[in-house]
């Protein structure tokens, strides 16, 4: 083979037949990229391994479950060759020639007509890296790039496609690093950011400079901004032909109004991507080591908003059914209700010396943790000053470890 470096191409194989030989492990970790880009996949091997079997049990390809016969390479479009039979894959690479098919093969790099680069994706661009004979550094070069791409250090602006519109982001409990890849992209995208208190604030830090930031702070019991006024911000800046982030504390959809915002949207003809984020619930009790469920303890979590007492009439959880189950209850935006909280789940049936945990600031710089009892939490978390955002867990999980 020639030391003239390859020649990178993209191949659009949406529909096309691409052959695999083998399937090991290497087919298991070249199959997904090919099935994400529409391939129709004819795989060829007499055993698999269990993902790729899970694969073919799917419908996502085909596996015909026998050894390679000559004329195979007929009718496809691109060849993987991973089998540990190097006859086998010499005969396939030759007949790939014959036929004008290009060939990867996974044994011998130099024999092959084709070569897979170290492939990745970041901000709706596909990143591919050869190096000749050095994998390793393909793939760190990759990294780099793709890293960069995801953490929106690595960016350039877009000249043909302009983003625009409003995008609800969860922001995850606090903690920075705790973002999706997607949500990262597109706030590295924004004009605009409506952030709420309970986001990653550190990341507002990173903006460019000619980003707005508009502060929709939701103190617990202070000043607010209205949701209207929120809605009317998102959609006035959308109009304006900016693109939008609205940067929110947890999931947007798990009480946090997002929604309502999506609606708003949605009525003003405003179009809306909405980035799921890791919610508080689980990743809090995470972060202190406390698992919401954990075999032979606990088969069930329920996730309670206590912003109103269960005595209020506005109130729309169930409490006594609450009381009377086994598993685990996460409580949000509950510290000033505690007292009547916990007197009612006594009250109805939950033992009183349940273990309680409570997390302020959670995955934070300030994040602390208190523990208690369902009959000592009320008082504990008034002598110990403990203040909102917490997430309180009721439930034996909290004693596990």
């Amino acid at each position: 083979m020639s030391e003239n470096p390859a020649y990178p191409v993209g191949l659009r194989l949406t529909g096309r037949r691409v052959l695999v030989l083998g399937g090991g492990t290497v087919a298991q970790r070249r199959l997904p990229a090919l099935l994400a880009a529409g391939a129709d996949v004819r795989l060829i091997a007499p055993a698999v391994t269990p993902s790729v079997q899970a694969m073919a049990d799917a419908g996502e390809l085909t596996w015909e479950p026998r050894g390679y016969r000559p004329g195979d390479v007929e009718g496809a479009w691109y060849v993987l060759v991973a089998t540990d039979d190097r006859a086998v894959n010499e005969a396939v690479s030759a007949e790939a020639e014959e036929r004008r098919v290009w060939c990867v093969r996974s044994d011998d790099a130099a024999a092959a007509t084709a070569w897979t680069p170290a492939t990745g994706r970041g901000d709706g661009v596909t990143v591919a890296v050869l190096t000749g004979h050095d994998p390793r550094r393909s793939a760190a070069v990759r990294d780099a790039v793709v890293e960069g791409l995801r953490d929106g250090t690595l960016s350039a602006p877009r000249h043909r496609v302009r983003r625009q519109g409003v995008a609800l982001v969860g922001g995850g409990p606090g903690d920075p690093g705790l973002i999706t890849v997607r949500g990262r992209q597109l706030l590295a995208e924004a004009d605009v950011v409506i952030a709420d208190r309970l986001g990653p604030r550190d990341l507002l830090d990173e903006l460019p400079p000619h980003v707005e930031v508009i502060d929709a702070a939701k103190i617990p019991y202070g000043r607010a901004m209205a949701q209207q006024a929120i809605n009317d911000a998102l959609v006035e800046h959308a109009r304006a032909g900016k693109f939008v982030v609205r940067l929110k504390g947890g999931d947007p959809f798990v009480f946090g109004r997002g929604k309502e915002e999506a609606q708003a949207l949605a009525e003003a003809g405003i179009a809306v991507t909405v980035v799921p984020g890791v919610t508080s619930a689980i990743s809090v009790p995470s972060a202190v080591g406390i698992p919401v469920t954990h075999r032979g303890v606990a088969h069930e979590f329920t996730v309670v908003s206590g912003h109103v007492g269960p005595e209020d009439p506005r109130s729309l959880v169930d409490w006594k059914s609450l009381a009377a189950l086994r598993g685990t209850l996460v409580l949000l935006m509950a510290v000033e209700r505690m007292p009547v909280i916990a007197e009612a789940l006594i009250r109805f049936g939950r033992p009183a010396d349940t273990p309680v945990a409570v997390v302020q600031e959670g995955t934070t710089a300030a994040q602390r943790r208190l523990d208690a009892t369902l009959g000592t939490v009320a008082d504990r978390i008034a002598r110990e000053g403990i203040r909102p955002p917490a997430i309180v867990v009721v439930g034996d999980v909290v004693a596990v470890g």
